[in-house]
């Protein structure tokens, strides 16, 4: 089972939006049957072998094992992953794309930005996979409160310094067996929690 499993067919995202299918989805992180499943959810286990054959169909869900039961055989499933993610390629010619935003500066290229790491990673990821490989990657993740946008401003322009410093020191395009890497740095404010989700 992949820790995620990142979804770029279209009819295979539709099938994981279905409610009950993300339901099955959910349940399937530990392998079960149709039967099992019918009990848990409260469904006809008709319609539940229905919505398992779309979700095996499209490789959201796969054979775990197979028991023998006097003369019936018994099937049961478990999760491609634990969790998926639709990747932007799946809404095709309307997906975003970080080269049609304007605005560098814009909360929309922000969200273009992650869109293309998502698209990108999860296509690199599918090749490794395919091929027995690890992909080698770096994510750094970190909070900052800031103290005024005084601050907040000089941050951003150090930040944009080191970064270009660390790129000219290590970017060699001539490099022979040299691979070209993306790197993204973006920042944004952290959601505040509502009045309800800060009440105890």
């Amino acid at each position: 089972m992949f820790d995620i499993h990142v979804i770029d067919d279209p009819a295979a995202a539709a099938a994981a939006l279905e409610p009950v299918r993300g339901r099955l989805l959910a349940e399937l992180a530990t392998p079960a049957s149709a039967a099992t499943l019918a009990k848990r959810v409260g469904l006809a286990r008709q319609k539940i072998n229905y919505h398992l054959h779309a979700l095996e169909s499209h490789g959201l869900v796969r054979l775990a094992e197979e028991r023998q039961w006097g003369g019936l055989k018994e099937r049961l499933l478990v999760a491609t992953a634990a969790s998926y993610v639709v990747s932007p390629s799946a809404l095709g010619p309307v997906a975003v794309d970080s080269n049609r935003a304007v605005d560098r500066l814009s909360a929309s290229y922000l969200i273009a930005l992650g869109a293309r790491v998502v698209r990108e990673v999860g296509d690199l990821v599918r090749r490794a996979t395919a091929s027995g490989k690890r992909l080698a990657s770096l994510a750094v993740d970190a909070e900052v409160r800031f103290r005024s946008p005084a601050e907040r401003a000089a941050f951003s322009q150090e930040l944009a310094e080191a970064v270009a410093t660390l790129v000219s020191k290590y970017h060699d395009e001539s490099a022979p067996g040299g691979r070209a890497h993306r790197l993204v740095v973006l920042a944004h404010p952290l959601p505040q929690k509502s009045e309800s989700e800060e009440s105890p």
